[in-house]
């Protein structure tokens, strides 16, 4: 499933250093090495208790995690939509991403030049808000040209798909996000294909000072970054990427105490790579053997033959019923076997809808 989460920002605001982080942390995974698929794209895995949990329960002979992706995206000046800079790398790389990850500085230093001679978060955002918006305009509004003569016959689907141009337009035109509107689900199978950059999930990274990550709530860019997130649905984490990048580096031992001494429970980088998973209605289900425990990536709301079809298509096409117990039990009751006496195990059908944490075991014939 090679779903990918883009980071983008204004030069100097933490956007590589954080990507390097990212980087390193996946060199430094033991169960599944770091791949640079591009230059410009790093696989990390989606840290999850409970596949640690399974092991210990099960123990397998070897244990896989499931992975994300992300993308180093080409910085951003603004006219970038009118191809300004590295504009139109940037904007070709946007569209090939499924969220986007915006890095925002809130922190200041002044050995460090920002882009604009000074630190104003939301105006960063802006920035690159606009420059998205700009190019979602001059797309609907050719589309537009071109839906309205066809409507003009009656003829229904561009009835429909006008009416969702003239719903985004004037959003557009008034410098907002595609997102900051309502669709009913009609609207949204419309608007998917526009394959809008505003439309896409945003969750926005507040870069701060490594000595501020322990207490956001006293900075005041995060604050506005927070407010300003609320207005379109969006979501914030804090993160310090100088010090991701040093606990990138660490084993776990060591980061456990450098986490301490920083007076935070767990890394910005684990935040992020959980948060864009969640912002893309990704979910994880587990196979668990002497074998091999494994964790798998769906997205949420699919049923039991596709999610079998995802360790392979043979699974789904001979698909008869998925044997299945929930994490919350397994962990509970200790083993398979306790969980079966006690009933909680199911025999779970094609109609049956795939629940985080499920614990798989798929039945096929072919």
């Amino acid at each position: 499933m090679a779903l990918t989460a883009g980071i983008v920002g204004l030069p100097n605001v933490g956007k590589s250093t954080l990507f390097n982080a990212i980087t390193k942390a996946g060199a430094e995974a033991a169960n599944y090495p770091f791949a640079t698929i591009d230059p410009n794209v790093g696989m990390v895995e989606v840290p999850d208790w409970r596949l640690d949990r399974l092991t210990e329960l099960v123990q397998p002979k070897k244990t896989v995690p499931t992975t994300f992706e992300f993308t180093d995206i080409a910085g951003i000046v603004k006219g970038a939509s009118k191809g300004e800079g590295l504009g139109n790398q940037f904007l070709s790389h946007i569209r090939q991403v499924d969220a986007i990850c915006h890095v925002v500085r809130c922190f200041d230093d002044e050995n460090i030049t920002h882009v604009e001679g000074r630190v104003d978060p939301i105006d960063d955002i802006e920035v690159i808000n606009l420059e998205l918006v700009l190019a979602d305009l001059e797309s609907v509004t050719k589309r537009h040209a071109r839906v309205a003569k066809i409507a003009k016959t009656k003829e229904k689907t561009a009835v429909a798909e006008l009416a969702v141009l003239d719903k985004l337009i004037p959003v557009l035109e008034a410098g907002k996000s595609a997102r900051t509107i309502e669709f009913s689900d009609d609207e949204e199978k419309i608007l998917k294909g526009f394959f809008l950059l505003t439309a896409k999930p945003v969750l926005y990274v507040a870069n701060v000072a490594e000595d501020t990550v322990a207490d956001p709530d006293d900075n005041k860019y995060v604050q506005e970054v927070r407010n300003f997130a609320t207005t379109e649905n969006s979501e914030v984490i804090v993160v310090s990427a100088q010090a991701e990048e040093e606990i990138a580096e660490l084993d776990d031992e060591d980061k456990v105490e450098f986490l301490e001494a920083m007076g935070i429970e767990e890394s910005g980088l684990d935040q992020l790579i959980r948060s864009a998973y969640d912002l893309l209605g990704l979910a994880t289900y587990f196979t668990a053997g002497v074998q091999e425990v494994r964790a798998w990536t769906f997205r949420k709301g699919i049923k039991a033959p596709q999610a079998a079809g995802i360790i392979h298509t043979d699974f789904e096409r001979g698909f008869i019923r998925a044997e299945t117990v929930s994490f919350e039990d397994l962990n509970h009751y200790g083993s398979m076997h306790a969980a079966k006496e006690a009933g909680r195990v199911r025999l779970e059908g094609k109609d049956y809808v795939v629940q985080d944490g499920d614990v798989m075991l798929f039945r096929f014939n072919v």
